[in-house]
């Protein structure tokens, strides 16, 4: 037993001679992430304060950044999300190296150390990643663990933008009515013309929530759009009102109040962070990742409205005059899923229904919708300005 116990002290004091030598004060605990293909956050946890230096910055596919005087531990590797295909730590001296394999050209946005605090016992070292237009060279880890047969395989071979067609109502709900139409009934027969067209083109896929009359409950509608990984969703419907002369389309976005109500109610499931893929170890940082979530949906959201209503403008169609809305329906509440809703005219008024139930303009009004589509996707390759970023004057 004496033996025994002096080899087991004699370890310790080698294991603790060679952490003073490297100048080592801490452990690399955990790599997480959280965000979407646009923005990606990385969150290192340490159990020791650091300074972090950027040793090759993205351009050939890989992001490296060294953390001074920290342990990388055993078995610091594995798969990423968003930008990020996959990554390794590894001990460099007294520094560990974060290797972070890239799927896309990325620029780091802003990194920061925070210290424990707010319930977090631990040092958390954050990164924030933005995509850009380049397209990065393909590197491999230099693990077999972090290879890119490990990394995470595209849900989806097709790569065009996936778009989700939402006919209002329907079925037990036939919306409103005018003098010769159900609303439910024209939202079909322009979801159908929309979908028609945006297949033409070659450049979309296209889903509908429904394409005959039944009826879809709203969170239904909701988590078609989620579970199939939209990239647009657009809610088709027609308006009512008390007098008759009120005529024009509209476009309605996600309102402040309903975010707040969105994130609540996702919040409330137990399962929020599986469900937006975050990592669900540290709840304050998966609070601040679904935010920018939310508030990069909703920026999206608001630019495809603009280039949507400036596409219906020019096809003659008329307008609502405060055309651009913001409400907390339930059809926009996908944290993760740019939507609209699309109030096409007024049943109410004899003229915007007549429009609405004649096939060849409906079929110009849904033109219109496509061109707004692909000036979307087309604004999206360049640089946007999101609220909260440096660039667009808010903290970061």
């Amino acid at each position: 037993m004496t033996a025994l116990a002096l080899v087991v002290l004699c370890a310790l004091l080698l294991t603790a001679t060679r952490g003073l030598a490297l100048g080592v004060e801490g452990d690399v605990l955990r790599v997480r992430f959280g965000g979407d293909a646009q923005r990606t956050r990385v969150v290192i946890d340490l159990d020791a304060s650091t300074r972090a230096t950027v040793v090759e910055a993205g351009r050939d596919g890989r992001l490296v950044v060294d953390l001074d005087d920290v342990r990388a531990g055993r078995d610091q590797n594995g798969q990423g999300m968003g930008l990020v295909r996959a990554y390794r730590v590894a001990q460099v001296g007294s520094r560990s190296r974060v290797e972070l394999a890239l799927a896309s050209g990325v620029e780091v946005e802003r990194r920061f150390l925070l210290s424990p605090g707010d319930g977090v016992s631990h040092y958390r070292y954050v990164i924030d990643l933005k995509a850009t237009s380049e397209v990065p060279a393909a590197q491999a880890m230099p693990s077999p663990r972090a290879s890119a047969a490990s990394a995470p395989r595209n849900r989806r071979g097709d790569q065009r933008p996936l778009i989700v067609i939402d006919p209002g109502h329907g079925g037990r709900d036939p919306g409103a009515s005018g003098q010769q139409s159900r609303e439910s009934a024209v939202t079909l027969a322009a979801g159908l013309a929309l979908k028609a067209e945006l297949e033409r083109t070659g450049r979309y896929r296209v889903l509908m929530t429904r394409q005959t009359d039944v009826y879809v409950g709203l969170p239904r509608r909701v988590e078609i759009a989620r579970e199939a990984g939209a990239d647009l969703f657009i809610s088709l419907h027609a308006d009512a009102g008390n007098d008759p002369a009120t005529r024009g389309a509209s476009v309605y976005t996600l309102s402040e109040q309903g975010a707040g109500r969105a994130v609540r109610e996702f919040t409330g499931r137990d399962d929020w962070h599986r469900d937006l893929h975050l990592p669900g170890q540290d709840p304050s940082v998966d609070r601040i990742l679904l935010d920018m979530t939310q508030r990069s949906t909703q920026n999206r959201s608001a630019l495809f409205a603009r280039s949507l209503l400036g596409e219906i403008e020019r096809t003659g169609h008329p307008m609502l005059r405060r055309s651009h809305r913001d409400a907390g329906l339930a059809v926009l509440l996908a944290p993760d899923v740019p939507a609209v809703l699309l109030e096409m005219g007024f049943v109410t008024n004899p003229e915007d229904e007549r429009i609405l139930m004649d096939e060849r303009r409906r079929r110009e009004l849904m033109r219109g919708v496509v061109r707004g589509i692909d000036i979307y996707f087309q604004t999206l390759e360049g640089p946007i300005r999101y609220a909260g970023s440096p660039e667009a004057g808010g903290n970061p």
